[in-house]
């Protein structure tokens, strides 16, 4: 089962590094024109070559996700350089992480409003497609209590949430609304390479409680992405399907 995004304009925020890079080059490789931002300059430039190895047009721009403006004036110029918008992939996180004021801050402004407002923002041109889908991206943090990210949980949790009643909300639109809710993924540069010298003992014991003994890559992630943004998904709206290798499991 191949996906094929020939002619869909695909716009990814938060996606210069990690799991929103790997929804970008996915995209771009099943035929998508796509657009990327990030605060991250020397990312952004990184992903925008190595999407544009596919021939498909592509658009990046900075954007700071905590600021509702800036979205709004990214979410107009990606529509405008790609000439709409037919699938939103909301991936952007602040990574708040404990019961602090700058951990539930964090999460608030990324990891929630984001994806509200670059929903809103691009609500106008998903409602003139004809195969619309908004995708987020949240985590299994967001189903079981945490000790350990109390803040970015609850923000996760309240993510999913969210993502059932916009579905509900668009429904008459006929645009499909999901998220993907990954479990610890390792990448380089990202928290759990990080973690692996940083603090080992988290490392091996977020390591063993994965049934299958590793963590996962962000292309399992995308796939599940692209998966839930195609055609064979066409009649999955509302739903949080978890990527992790069975750890939500343990």
């Amino acid at each position: 089962m191949g996906f094929d995004f020939n002619g869909k304009r695909v716009v990814v925020a938060g996606g210069s590094r990690g799991i929103g890079r790997s929804i970008a080059l996915g995209f771009a490789q099943a035929g998508a024109a796509v657009s990327v931002c990030a605060r991250n300059l020397e990312g952004l430039k990184a992903v925008e070559a190595e999407l544009a190895v596919h021939g498909h047009p592509v658009h990046t721009a900075p954007c700071d996700l905590a600021d509702g403006e800036a979205i709004t004036a990214y979410i107009g110029t990606a529509a405008e350089s790609l000439g709409g918008i037919d699938i939103l992939i909301n991936n952007a996180s602040g990574f708040g992480g404990g019961d602090t004021e700058a951990g539930w801050e964090a999460g608030i402004q990324v990891d929630l409003m984001a994806t509200v407002r670059a929903g809103h923002a691009a609500l106008p041109f998903l409602r003139q497609s004809a195969n619309a889908a908004i995708v987020n991206v949240t985590s299994i943090a967001a189903l079981r209590p945490s000790t350990r990210t109390q803040s970015y949980a609850a923000i996760k949790a309240a993510v999913v949430h969210y993502t059932a009643s916009h579905a509900l909300t668009l429904a008459p639109d006929r645009i499909r609304v999901n998220s993907v809710a990954p479990g610890s993924i390792e990448f380089p540069g990202g928290s759990w390479e990080q973690r692996k010298t940083s603090d080992p003992t988290l490392y091996e014991r977020i390591q063993r409680s994965v049934p299958f003994g590793r963590l996962g890559t962000p292309a399992e992630v995308a796939s599940a992405v692209l998966f839930l943004a195609s055609s064979h998904a066409g009649w999955i709206t509302g739903q949080t399907l978890v990527v992790d290798g069975g750890q939500v499991l343990t």
